[in-house]
């Protein structure tokens, strides 16, 4: 998925008009990944080469069928020295082998279990807020809506005064509508309708007051 000029000035033009009606101000960020995931990749590396060290250990039959290849197998018995050569050969290769198979991005993004794009799509998000919303505005009613692409994942949080009057389930339907669009190749459209609904419910508890400022950028900020 990618986001076209046209997929920019949707979601700005949203954010501008759902701004219109409330104090709230919206924060929009969409980012390709969340996290490069090389620890996975470790980890299933790793946990490989265990598996190899304790297949050997459970079959040691094949420890001597590796040794008869280099040696004479009648006369010749292999000793433990040659054994855990032999074995720590083949786990360092396991190892390498699955390690360097996991360089391949889609593969590491496949197999990376979902709780753990959970997690760092989260922390990645709420390390934007801070950066970008969280404060910035004199009444603290910024909200930032980050969507994480290749996650297919999308985090919604709000600043201390909107946290403090909506409780977190009302924004459900604008995430859903969000990754619903996601899942179809839409995401300009997702983020669209997304700030729509986070625009009907801010206009609900923060209705526009004279004289309030456009505090925070209405463009859509691509990561």
């Amino acid at each position: 998925m990618r986001l076209t000029a046209q997929d920019h000035a949707t979601v700005t033009a949203a954010v501008g008009a759902a701004e219109a009606a409330t104090d709230g101000e919206i924060v929009t960020i969409v980012a390709r990944s969340s996290d490069a995931y090389h620890d996975v990749g470790l980890h299933y590396a790793v946990l490989a080469m265990l598996l190899v060290l304790a297949l050997l250990a459970a079959f040691p039959g094949v420890l001597d069928a590796i040794h008869a290849l280099f040696a004479d197998p009648w006369t010749e018995s292999i000793t433990t020295s040659a054994a855990l050569t032999i074995a720590t050969f083949l786990a360092a290769v396991t190892f390498l082998a699955v390690r360097y198979l996991l360089a391949i991005r889609p593969l590491r993004m496949a197999l990376t279990p979902r709780a753990t794009k959970a997690r760092r799509v989260r922390a990645r998000a709420l390390a934007l807020f801070r950066a970008a919303a969280e404060q910035r505005t004199r009444a603290a009613t910024g909200v930032l809506l980050y969507l994480s692409l290749d996650e297919h994942r999308a985090e919604l949080i709000a600043d201390a005064a909107i946290h403090g009057r909506v409780p977190d389930d009302i924004w459900g339907h604008a995430m859903e509508a969000l990754i619903v669009a996601v899942k179809d190749g839409r995401p300009g459209d997702g983020m669209a309708a997304a700030v729509a609904e986070i625009g009907v419910v801010l206009a609900e508890h923060f209705p526009r007051s004279a004289g309030n400022p456009n505090e925070l950028p209405d463009r859509l900020i691509e990561l």
